[in-house]
C-alpha cells in the first residue's frame, strides 16, 4: 500500500503544474447491474491549494480510480479561489458558510493552535496554508456538503485592505484604535503605532 502512495506522489512530482499540491478527500465506488453482471464505476472528491491562499475542488468520474482522480485534480485547478490570510497563517474573522444541509462554523486561533477541524475540512485549510483554525461542522456528515460549506464560508473572508477599498479609505482608518497603553505589554507596537 505504501508503495502504491509513493508512485502517486512521484507521478504528482512530475506534474505540470508542481507548486500545486492536492490531497483525495473521498473515493466512492458505484455499481450499475447490467445482463451481464455489474459494472463499477468510480467518483473522486480531491482538494488542490498553493499552500499560501488558494484553494479549489474537483469531482471526478471514471471507470478506474487513477482517471477519476486525474478529473477531479483537473477540475479542482480550474475552480481555485484566493483566500486573504492574516499573517499567512489563520483567517481574518470569523466566519459561517452553509451548503444545503452541510453547516460549518470557522474562528480564528492564535498562534500555536493548530487545524483543529475534521476530516474534509482539514484537507481544505491544509491545502490553503492556514495553520491556526478552529471549525466545527454541526450540519452533514457528507464530504461533498463539508467542503462547498467551508469555500462558502472562505469566499466570505474580507481582509482589512479589501474593506479599505470598498469603502475609499485607508486602512488605519478603519482598524479600531488601541488604549494608549499596550494590550499586550510590548513597547515596539505601541512606538510603531505612534510613528
Amino acid at each position: 500500500m505504501a508503495e502504491r502512495d509513493n508512485r502517486r506522489g512521484g507521478r504528482r512530482d512530475r506534474d505540470e503544474n508542481p507548486e500545486f499540491a492536492d490531497r483525495l478527500v473521498a473515493i466512492n465506488r458505484v455499481s450499475k447491474t447490467v445482463k451481464g453482471g455489474k459494472r463499477f464505476g468510480f467518483a473522486a472528491l480531491v482538494v488542490v491549494g498553493d499552500q499560501k491562499g488558494r484553494v479549489g475542488f474537483g469531482k471526478g468520474k471514471a471507470k478506474e480510480v487513477p482517471e477519476a482522480i486525474r478529473k477531479a485534480t483537473e477540475q479542482a485547478k480550474r475552480k481555485m479561489i484566493r483566500v486573504p490570510l492574516r499573517e499567512g497563517r489563520t483567517l481574518h474573522h470569523d466566519g459561517k458558510g452553509h451548503s444545503g444541509a452541510g453547516k460549518v462554523t470557522l474562528r480564528t486561533a492564535p498562534q500555536g493552535t493548530g487545524i483543529i477541524a475534521g476530516g474534509p475540512m482539514r484537507a481544505v485549510f491544509e491545502m490553503l496554508g492556514v495553520q491556526d483554525v478552529v471549525a466545527k461542522s454541526t450540519g452533514s456528515q457528507n464530504p461533498y456538503a463539508m467542503i462547498h460549506a467551508t469555500l462558502d464560508a472562505l469566499q466570505n473572508q474580507n481582509s482589512p485592505r479589501m474593506v479599505a477599498q470598498r469603502r475609499g479609505k485607508k486602512v488605519v482608518d478603519i482598524l479600531p484604535k488601541r488604549d494608549e497603553a499596550p494590550a499586550s505589554g510590548d513597547p515596539q507596537t505601541h512606538v510603531a503605532e505612534e510613528a
